[in-house]
């Protein structure tokens, strides 16, 4: 049984939105091992938020647990699945198959994400008609009338940053409503437009800025 979310008016943090994905991710893990139902305290010890946070989170769509039982563990991860769309099967082309493309591709379970890759294109010559992922690589060129016929919402931009923003263009001209952008520059769009910008550098900051943090404990400490 599906709780049904509540209060789907209220404005939701970007804060709790990016959460949820990591909530789906445990929450399938604990699927695969088995595990039955949840307490918040149990699944804040596993991802370490807090009990109170997890509860504040999932009050933002309504009440998914009960007092004294927890969270079933398989309702929960539905229910999440569908406040991120993931039942809705929306279609994705991608767009550059160089080094990124290909390993973006290869490695990422599309389905398992709510996504349906059903197109990959280049301009390059030597790429277009070889084999990527189970998809044959298309000319670029002819994207404009593979989306009139396809329809996809979303496409994974991995291009060279000095062709991103007139490859967007393009486009969100031709009916792209989403975009995945991994071309290490910012890409921003119209409010019905959606984007994520995905910077492997930022993480890369992120983590030099945990050591230094570390460093300047340990040496307070010694």
């Amino acid at each position: 049984m599906l709780f049904r979310a509540k209060n789907m008016e209220k404005k939701v943090s970007a804060s709790v939105v990016n959460r949820l994905p990591r909530y789906y991710r445990y929450l399938t893990d604990l699927l695969a091992s088995g595990v039955e139902r949840i307490s918040s305290k149990e699944l804040s010890e596993k991802m370490q938020v807090t009990a109170s946070q997890i509860r504040q989170d999932l009050n933002c769509f309504g009440g998914f647990g009960q007092q004294g039982y927890g969270y079933n563990v398989s309702s929960l991860q539905a229910e999440i699945g569908q406040i991120l769309g993931l039942n809705q099967g929306y279609t994705a082309i991608l767009v550059g198959a160089g080094n990124m493309g290909r390993t973006f591709a290869t490695n990422t379970k599309f389905e398992a994400r709510g996504f349906q890759l059903i197109g990959v294109f280049d301009s390059d010559a030597k790429k277009v008609g070889t084999a990527l992922a189970g998809h044959t690589i298309q000319d670029y060129a002819t994207i404009q009338d593979f989306i009139a016929e396809k329809k996809p919402k979303m496409a994974i931009l991995t291009v060279p940053k000095d062709a991103m923003h007139n490859v967007a263009e393009e486009l969100i001209g031709y009916g792209i409503r989403a975009f995945l952008n991994f071309s290490y520059t910012e890409l921003s769009a119209a409010e019905n437009i959606a984007v994520e910008n995905v910077h492997l550098s930022d993480s890369l900051m992120r983590l030099s800025y945990k050591l230094l943090e570390q460093d300047k404990t340990t040496e307070e400490e010694e």
